[in-house]
C-alpha cells in the first residue's frame, strides 16, 4: 500500500475524526475516533438544546470548544504520524499550513454564532433587554410573551403617545434582583445638566437622567430547567411573569 503524504492525511483528518488515521492504516484508532466524534457531537447538541438559553449556558459553550480542540488534536496527531521520520516536528509546507488554518473557521463560527442563539433567557438583564427590544418595536406577541404582560406593556405605551420617538425619554432598569426573582421598572425621565470636575481640577458638565414617574413595573422569575431526558444541574430560565401599567 502506498503511504499517503502528510498533507493528504491532514486534509482527510480535517474532514472527520479518524480519517487521517485510517489513511495511515491505523484502523483501530481511526474507527475509534470516528465513533467518538459522532458521540461527542451528539453530546454537544444535547447540551445545547437543553442548556443554551439557561443560566448554565457556559456548559454547552465550553463543550463545543473542547470538541473543536479535540478535532484539531486528532488532525495534528495524524499529520505528525504521517511526517517522515526525522522531519523535526511539524513544519508544514504552504498548502499544509493553509489546511491547518482552516481549523480556525469552525472555532470562529462557534464562538460568534453561539451567542446569537444562546443565553437569551440566562439572566434577568438578558430577558429585560429582549423585552425592551420587543416592546419598542410593538412585537410583544404570544407565545413568546405572556398575553397579560403584553397587555400591560401596551397600556403603558399608550401613555407615551405615538410615533417612533415615544420611548426616547423612557428608562428601563432592574431595581431588585435575587436568586428567586427580580423586579424592573420603566420610568419616564428628563435630563438635567450637572456640574462635574475632571481629575478634581477641570470643570465640566454632564447630562443625568432624572425619573419623573414609573409607568410600568415588571416581575421576573426563574424556572428550573432539567436536562433533556432528566437530570438537574441547577440551571434556570428567566422570564417576565407579571407586569403592571401604573397610572
Amino acid at each position: 500500500m502506498i503511504r499517503p503524504g502528510a498533507g493528504t492525511v491532514l486534509r482527510r483528518a480535517l474532514v472527520a475524526w479518524g480519517l487521517g488515521h485510517l489513511a495511515l492504516g491505523r484502523t483501530t484508532a481511526g474507527w475509534a475516533l470516528l465513533v467518538t466524534e459522532v458521540i461527542t457531537a451528539g453530546l454537544v447538541a444535547w447540551l445545547f438544546v437543553g442548556l443554551a438559553n439557561t443560566s448554565a449556558y457556559l456548559v454547552p459553550f465550553l463543550a463545543g470548544v473542547l470538541f473543536l480542540v479535540a478535532w484539531a488534536w486528532q488532525a495534528l496527531d495524524a499529520y505528525r504520524l504521517a511526517r517522515p521520520a526525522g522531519a523535526g516536528g511539524i513544519q508544514p509546507e504552504r498548502s499544509e499550513a493553509v489546511a491547518i488554518g482552516w481549523l480556525a473557521v469552525p472555532l470562529l463560527v462557534w464562538g460568534s454564532g453561539f451567542w446569537l442563539a444562546a443565553a437569551h433567557d440566562a439572566t434577568p438583564s438578558a430577558v429585560l433587554d429582549r423585552f425592551v427590544a420587543a416592546w419598542t418595536a410593538d412585537e410583544l406577541a404570544p407565545p413568546v410573551w405572556d398575553p397579560d404582560v403584553a397587555d400591560a406593556a401596551t397600556d403603558a405605551a399608550r401613555r407615551l403617545g405615538r410615533g417612533p420617538d415615544r420611548f426616547r425619554d423612557v428608562r428601563v432598569r432592574i431595581v431588585e434582583e435575587g436568586p428567586d426573582g427580580a423586579t424592573a421598572v420603566a420610568e419616564s425621565v428628563h435630563f438635567e445638566r450637572r456640574r462635574t470636575t475632571f481629575l478634581g481640577l477641570f470643570p465640566g458638565s454632564e447630562l443625568v437622567p432624572v425619573a419623573d414617574e414609573t409607568i410600568l413595573r415588571l416581575e421576573l422569575a426563574p424556572t428550573p430547567v432539567p436536562l433533556p431526558g432528566g437530570g438537574d444541574i441547577g440551571a434556570v430560565r428567566w422570564s417576565v411573569v407579571d407586569a403592571h401599567a401604573l397610572r
